[in-house]
């Protein structure tokens, strides 16, 4: 394929290594002005090149976003044919010029320096997508996505930048506040040392949440309580933090030798932060320590009524997930007029969903008589049965264990098993192609009441008809790993 920006043509290789020599000395390629902008009225566009914002180079996204926020704004573009412009613009605080970036961080992206021994891509299989096996350890990152950062990989000048900008929040992966422990979780001599600027950030009034993953005999029990209290003394600068289990791969050949937690061992954790969260409250109002949904399943215990998880701070981090479902779909349900359709359809989840799909398709067959649900657990055999969360299920799982089974009218799955800007699976199967080796249609909804009302029913929005994807008022990025 050809990409063509002005003057320019060139490959998709030698793009990637045109966007790299640019970045190394801070110019950014403009891929695209959008339409009615500043950018546009100034007649700039696609293949011209950022060299300045009021004199200064630009390092990345946030000295852009920074120093464009100003009323009055000089920059200065390189034009395809070499030449040089100097514009300067007036106009509102905090509006924007229009101009979007080859290269949204206006950066290369930081990978992460550590060797974590829980960490999920080094168990996985070879010969996947090759993105999926970077590892990102970047603090620009954590303000635009969300993503966990270590610390390890940050520098002193990270810090201050972050300060002065005030990006927040800051999503920091803690594990133990043990130094030492640390360094040897992470085999980082330097994890340790880290954890310190986790001091810095609290005393420049700088936003945070917290991750803790929990490995069985290494920072759970008393690690785990000295933790939280140390973490604590962050709070409420230290909005949140979460626990979640370690997730376990069939692919972990000469690493850590992690083993599984069990239902007492689910307990105990639940133990545990139910106590902190009591302290919490009293002092701070917010129950500041969460328990991933994974652990209530563990143990068998109910889950939180919806207060508890303070707004679904954590909920990008499987925190309250199946709580918001429970609460929404019975809302959503209440809304719905009882229906006379006759069908059969087939709900595919993951094996840790599978109970409260169970229990909302039996409420739902209920109000719709006439309609048969059956709900299929698939196991991962792809990367072992440990793997329980429907963002690692693959279609050819999927596939396997669905045949032989009459499927009915269609077959609805959770948006999760689907890369979040594509319709292909973890696999790099196709939803089309699915849909071909399915032989009837395959319907994608998210994780809103509603839209999981819609899908059984078969009764859905014009805009979302056929394969398309259920709109829904929650963001949904728990990671490709921890996706429910």
């Amino acid at each position: 394929m050809e990409k063509e920006y002005g003057k320019y043509e060139l490959s998709d290789i030698q793009q990637d290594h045109h966007n790299n020599q640019l970045s190394a000395r801070h110019e950014h390629l403009i891929r695209e002005v959008l339409p009615d902008s500043i950018g546009q009225e100034l007649e700039l566009e696609a293949g011209d090149v950022l060299l300045e914002v009021n004199g200064e180079k630009i390092e990345d996204i946030f000295d852009y976003q920074f120093l464009i926020a100003d009323a009055s704004v000089v920059l200065l573009i390189r034009k395809p044919d070499g030449e040089e412009w100097e514009l300067e613009i007036e106009k509102d605080e905090e509006e924007d010029i229009g101009l979007v970036f080859e290269n949204s961080l206006m950066d290369e992206y930081h990978s992460c320096r550590n060797k974590c021994m829980f960490c999920f891509i080094d168990q996985m299989p070879k010969g996947m997508r090759e993105t999926l096996y970077f590892k990102d350890d970047d603090s620009r990152l954590s303000f635009l996505q969300g993503n966990y950062v270590t610390l390890t990989n940050m520098s002193d000048s990270d810090i201050e930048r972050i300060i002065r900008y005030h990006l927040a929040p800051i999503n920091i992966s803690v594990h133990t506040t043990n130094p030492e422990l640390r360094c040897r979780m992470l085999s980082n001599r330097f994890a340790g040392e880290a954890l310190k600027k986790i001091e810095r950030l609290y005393e420049a009034g700088i936003p945070m949440n917290g991750q803790i993953v929990l490995c069985k005999g290494v920072n759970d029990g008393e690690e785990l309580r000295r933790s939280i209290e140390d973490l604590l003394r962050y709070a409420p600068c230290m909005q949140s933090v979460s626990v979640v289990p370690v997730g376990l791969t069939k692919y972990r050949e000469g690493l850590y030798p992690l083993e599984p937690f069990c239902q007492e061992d689910a307990r105990e954790i639940l133990a545990i932060i139910h106590h902190y969260q009591t302290i919490a409250f009293e002092r701070f109002q917010m129950h500041f320590i969460h328990a991933s949904d994974e652990w209530y399943m563990l143990a068998e215990e109910e889950l939180p009524e919806a207060e508890r998880y303070d707004g679904y701070v954590q909920y990008e981090n499987g925190v309250g997930m199946v709580r918001m479902f429970r609460d929404d779909f019975l809302e959503a349900l209440e809304q719905c007029e009882p229906g006379t359709q006759k069908q059969k359809v087939t709900m595919v989840t993951a094996k840790l969903i599978y109970p409260t799909i169970c229990w909302a398709a039996e409420l739902l067959m209920t109000k719709y008589p006439n309609i048969e649900i059956q709900v299929i657990g698939i196991v991962n055999h792809f990367f072992g049965e440990q793997i329980t969360v429907a963002g690692l299920l693959t279609a050819t799982d999927i596939l396997e264990q669905l045949q032989g089974i009459d499927l009915g009218d269609r077959v609805v799955l959770p948006a999760a098993v689907l890369k979040a800007d594509e319709a292909v699976f973890l696999d790099d199967i196709s939803l089309e192609d699915f849909q071909k080796a399915l032989q009837v249609p395959a319907y994608i909804v998210k994780s809103n009441g509603m839209g999981f009302i819609q899908a059984i029913t078969g009764d859905r929005p014009e805009e979302s008809a056929g394969c398309g994807i259920q709109p829904d008022s929650v963001r949904c990025r728990y990671k490709e790993r921890e996706d429910e």
